[in-house]
């Protein structure tokens, strides 16, 4: 079973504009779509049309908006009771593929909920083969909570992702040295700011053909704990870096219809490869796969097996990296 955890769920509501976005102009939408989003909800979407066992943990009120949509669309899901409604997000798509998002900040989490929400993650552990905690805070929440649930899920016999950003990711990179998860998924911004670089030095350098600054970022998070660096940098490619090497993966030339949701699907990728047993390289083509396959798609749609195909993603070994001391 795949447990995932989504602290800050929403419905994801998308626009499709026939024409470019202009500020301060009235448009006319091609299309609207609403889907239950949150990083972690997308990754559970992903999964269980891949058929694997996967179970969402979220915080939301029995008679939601989302618990319907998840229910509608198959998804299995655990859901702790709030008294707030679960937030809105509103995403803008452009014919072009440009992608504008407007996200609420969520419910408020008290205490009591926050440690209900815990219990919940720590009671499926114990059957779990990975557990993916991913997303923004709500209100409530502090940042160190991430980098909490993962020192507690230590005793535990499952593997662990982690995909946040901002302080909470920095309070997370706080912690690798003494509980770091199996795997991070950062983008260029999220890993330029744990190395103290500039991310749009990092994807210039991988558009270039050159690695190296991506790379050498990702092995600064390993000497400081970090087990596993998954880097998506959109259509450059994504790089998968751990102790014994690293990997560049090339995506095909797409139509970009919408961005939304293809780092959860890169995430739900690699952790479907990575249950099916596959090796770091063929982890590494799985993840980008996805990601290409759910940017083709407009909305938050996320695509199913019948979309992939891994021939179309190249993987480039790039240099072996002698494990730590």
């Amino acid at each position: 079973m795949i447990v995932t955890v989504t602290p800050n769920p929403s419905i994801d509501r998308t626009v499709t504009l026939p024409a470019p976005l202009v500020r301060g102009a009235v448009h006319r939408v091609q299309s609207v779509t609403n889907e239950p989003g949150g990083k972690g909800v997308n990754v559970a979407r992903a999964l269980t049309l891949a058929g694997l066992s996967t179970v969402a943990v979220l915080p939301a009120a029995q008679h939601d908006p989302i618990i319907t949509a998840l229910g509608s669309r198959g998804v299995p899901f655990y859901a702790v009771p709030i008294d707030g409604a679960v937030r809105t997000n509103l995403t803008i798509t452009e014919p072009d593929g440009t992608t504008t998002k407007i996200n609420e900040p969520g419910a408020v989490i008290d205490a009591p909920v926050l440690a209900a929400l815990t219990q919940a993650i720590l009671d499926r552990a114990a059957l779990a083969r990975w557990v993916v905690l991913s997303g923004s805070l709500p209100p409530g929440i502090p940042d160190s909570w991430y980098a909490d649930v993962v020192a507690q899920l230590q005793p535990y016999d499952c593997k662990v992702a982690v995909d946040t950003s901002d302080a909470p990711l920095a309070a997370l990179a706080a912690g690798f040295a003494t509980a770091a998860p199996d795997l991070i998924k950062p983008n260029a911004e999220e890993l330029a700011s744990l190395a103290g670089l500039d991310a749009q030095s990092l994807e210039d350098a991988l558009a270039q053909g050159n690695p190296d600054p991506v790379v050498d970022a990702a092995r600064q998070l390993l000497d400081r704990g970090a087990k596993t660096v998954l880097a998506t940098l959109g259509a450059a490619g994504a790089l998968l870096v751990n102790d014994t090497g690293s990997w560049l993966a090339t995506p095909p030339p797409i139509q970009t219809r919408s961005t939304v949701g293809a780092g959860d699907s890169s995430l739900a990728g690699y952790v479907r490869a990575d249950v099916g047993g596959a090796q770091a390289p063929q982890r590494l083509q799985m993840a980008v796969a996805y990601g290409s396959a759910a940017a083709a798609l407009p909305g938050s749609a996320l695509p199913s097996p019948a979309e992939i195909d891994l021939d179309d993603v190249a993987v480039t070994s790039i240099s072996p990296y002698p494990a730590r001391s």
